[in-house]
């Protein structure tokens, strides 16, 4: 239960990156040596990818602080099947790197998680010589990789339906037979998290070429993954929701471990919010955000999709019509997120319109306490809560432990800035 905040403020560090620290567990697993990430994000999703490269043969021995990774470049095949519980990222990560385990890897998908799409990356696997089959039925759907290695080659994929299929291809084809050339067929969303697997996997020592906007792209063949210790950064996805809390209630929040120089597409939140009217300070290590009167905007969130749910609750609390739009993908998230949206925000009072890929938000509105349903989606979970400390009277938030997926501390963090939060 989250009430409205009437004192708000402090400082508060930003939990570390969950893409991060996804890709660079791949990495890890594929490099023939010992590998550190430090900083880790430990979390639902972040869980479902450690247990995954285990189960190819990575030997993990995760601290608190500390991740060694000794990896495992001429991969076992898994035991049991896989299962990713619902992270996309861990599925799309390594259906791709289950082509190189000798014989065939299983992954089993519950329903939530089947409602991703997942053909086109099947398809390019294809075209470049790894088999692999999908059945779906009313309990969820099971991918069967055939595994064997992958031969390169030409493959296209499209850009607006995941950017994951891309990193995944991107993991696997440095260990290809041939030089491998991915075509992307359409404009590409989301193309920071692309950008930040190349980063990661020149870490690594892979050599990616790749045009300006990344519609090409070339992978030597032939090529071994190299160790190296990593420090995730700070998660800008999920410090969002930290920086817009001081926003709607007009306190003062600085977030630390928050690196401005990061490859992170969210750190778009920092401009989304000064446009918006908020003052914000951003230096080396950390930033402050201070809630002034909030200005409605328009928001393309093509390449953002994860600040959607934030930027609804933030428009709820601003002057003017605000218009989030670009937002199709939202729709095969953990839920449909503009639905999600949509109807939730709607409880709470807010005048709110869905209209095809876009979130039309007038206000300011009155906010009132109600009883949300996050559909099992932790991003609409934390975006409701921050709605709720302006609002007035009781904001209930059913199966709130959803936010373990990405930012398990979520409502402690809260509670350490001042937020009346009973519960989770």
């Amino acid at each position: 239960m989250v009430e409205k905040s009437e004192r708000f403020g402090g400082e508060v560090y930003a939990p570390p990156s969950k893409a991060y620290t996804h890709r660079m567990m791949i990495g890890a697993l594929l490099s023939r040596g010992t590998s550190r990430i430090l900083n880790p994000l430990s979390s639902d999703d972040t869980q479902a990818t450690l247990e995954a490269i285990e189960a190819f043969g990575a030997e993990v021995e995760p601290e608190e602080t500390c991740w060694t990774i000794k990896g495992r470049p001429s991969l076992e095949t898994p035991r049991n099947p896989i299962d990713c519980g619902e992270s996309g990222a861990t599925l799309r990560f390594m259906i791709p790197v289950a082509t190189l385990a000798p014989g065939p890897s299983t992954f089993t998908l519950g329903l939530s998680i089947s409602r991703r799409p997942l053909e086109p990356l099947l398809r390019s696997l294809k075209q470049l010589g790894a088999e692999s089959s999908l059945r779906r039925d009313e309990k969820g759907s099971v991918v069967r990789v055939h595994g064997g290695g992958i031969r390169g080659g030409k493959a296209s994929i499209r850009g607006d339906i995941s950017s994951q299929f891309i990193s995944g291809l991107l993991f696997v084809c440095p260990r290809a037979e041939e030089n491998t050339e991915i075509t992307v067929t359409t404009p590409l969303e989301s193309v920071s998290y692309v950008r930040m697997t190349i980063e990661v996997l020149e870490k690594h020592g892979i050599r990616v070429s790749a045009s300006n906007d990344l519609k090409q792209l070339r992978v030597p063949s032939n090529q071994n993954y190299s160790p190296c210790d990593h420090k995730v950064p700070g998660d800008f996805s999920s410090a969002s929701f930290l920086l817009a809390a001081a926003a709607i209630t007009c306190s003062k929040v600085k977030v630390k471990n928050l690196d401005q120089h990061t490859t992170q597409g969210d750190k778009a939140i920092l401009g989304i919010l000064e446009e918006m009217g908020s003052k914000v300070r951003v230096e080396d290590e950390y930033v402050e955000a201070e809630g002034k009167q909030l200005n409605a905007i328009d928001v393309d969130v093509k390449d953002i999709p994860d600040l959607v749910p934030v930027c609804a609750a933030l428009a709820c609390y601003s002057k003017g019509t605000s218009k989030l739009y670009n937002a199709r993908r939202l729709r095969y998230k953990e839920s449909d997120r503009l639905s999600s949206l949509h109807a939730e925000l709607k409880k709470m009072g807010a005048d709110v319109k869905m209209i095809e890929d876009c979130l039309i938000i007038k206000g300011p509105r009155p906010l009132h306490g109600a009883t949300i349903d996050p559909h099992n989606d932790h991003r609409i979970a934390m975006a409701c809560a921050v709605a709720a400390l302006g609002a007035s009277g009781d904001t209930r938030i059913q199966n709130s432990e959803c936010v373990r997926k990405s930012y398990p501390t979520f409502f402690d963090d809260l509670r350490s800035l001042g937020a009346d939060v009973v519960g989770e």
